[in-house]
């Protein structure tokens, strides 16, 4: 688990809860006792517009609300517009998960940074059965990948952000978030 300062990127249009993957990752680094922090970027289209939260999480406290462009560690995008307008925020040789059915790098981001190719919605529909925990499938990969927080912590979290009637089918969602992230990451 890092105690450096992690910033992380998640994209998307409205509606397909990137905004609550920002909230979990920022309340579970407060309860672990650190700092953390999510701006939010959404065009008034709230369903179907472009949406980009920042997460940022560190042990020290957090002065500035936004992450600089080009300083970004991380960065996991569901949607071509979004991807194409917020993807110059990652640094050089970092990492960005994208979902290939949906988002589709040039030959030119394949050299700039570290690209997976995880199909995030398509597990949520098809292997959880339930699309709306496509965000708790990219806060499994985001964590898995960064190592950024304590997995019980997190999952503790995020279940409190959730209805009790659908914690087992977010626990599956997250357990198969993890399995493709560290598959992706022994590739």
């Amino acid at each position: 688990m890092s105690d450096t300062k992690t910033l992380m990127r998640f994209t998307g249009v409205g509606g397909q809860g990137v905004l609550l993957a920002g909230e979990i990752f920022a309340a579970a680094k407060i309860k672990s006792g650190g700092h953390g922090l999510k701006t939010a970027t959404y065009t008034s289209q709230v369903r179907g517009g472009p949406t980009v939260v920042d997460i940022q999480l560190d042990s020290e406290e957090i002065y500035y609300p936004y992450a600089n462009d080009g300083e970004i560690g991380f960065m996991l995008s569901v949607a071509e517009m979004s991807y194409k307008l917020f993807k110059d925020g990652v640094k050089p040789g970092g990492t960005i998960v994208i979902d290939p059915n949906l988002v589709h790098p040039t030959d030119e981001d394949r050299k700039t940074w570290n690209i997976h190719e995880i199909p995030i919605i398509t597990i949520a529909k098809e292997e959880v059965g339930n699309v709306i925990t496509q965000s708790v499938v990219a806060l499994a990969i985001a964590n898995t990948m960064m190592d950024a927080i304590d997995k019980e912590t997190l999952i503790a979290t995020m279940l409190s952000k959730v209805p009790a009637k659908v914690h087992d089918v977010n626990i599956v969602a997250y357990d198969l978030g993890e399995k493709y992230a560290k598959e992706a990451m022994a590739k």
